[in-house]
């Protein structure tokens, strides 16, 4: 019998050994690896009472190969993505009523400062820049509008108690 017969018959034979521990796909696979092998290291072995043995053995190489490989990635260990409990994304009740209760909290407090401190923060929540701030307060100097904005966060801070939070 030619080596290419044998080889074709130990193809087989790799298949069916690996399929037996792998899936089918995977069996497909090692075995294309095992001929490979064969091919390129062992061009001179042509008995197949010699074959055999050596091509079930680079198989259980590869297959612990494989196997290890799978372990350093992490493969035996990974969590199924529908078995991790995600967190509600709304807001608990509790901290719901906390954040309301700030809220009143903090408005009442930019109720007692001026108009002008009003106004800054207004407008800085609406996005608008200190120089545009500076034109619609027909301040003099940007400096000017800086320290406003210094001294109108310490008002508030001080109408909070001391703390934000």
């Amino acid at each position: 019998m030619r080596r290419d017969e044998i080889l074709g018959k130990l193809r087989e034979r790799i298949v069916a050994f690996v399929a037996s521990r792998y899936q089918r796909d995977q069996a497909e696979d090692i075995a294309q690896d095992v001929m490979i092998v064969l091919e390129e290291k062992y061009a001179e072995v042509d008995r197949i009472e010699d074959l055999l043995p050596l091509s079930l053995q680079i198989a259980r190489f590869k297959i612990t190969s494989g196997r290890r490989k799978a372990v350093r990635h992490g493969e035996y260990s990974q969590v199924s993505v529908d078995d991790i409990p995600l967190p509600s994304a709304a807001p608990s009740q509790e901290a719901e009523a906390a954040r309301r209760e700030q809220l009143d909290r903090i408005a009442a407090a930019v109720n007692t400062l001026g108009e002008r401190c009003r106004d800054i923060f207004r407008w800085k929540l609406e996005g608008l820049t200190f120089p545009e701030i500076q034109q619609r307060l027909h301040a003099d100097s940007l400096n000017t509008v800086y320290t406003w904005d210094s001294r109108c966060r310490k008002q508030l801070l001080s109408a909070l108690g001391g703390g934000w939070v």
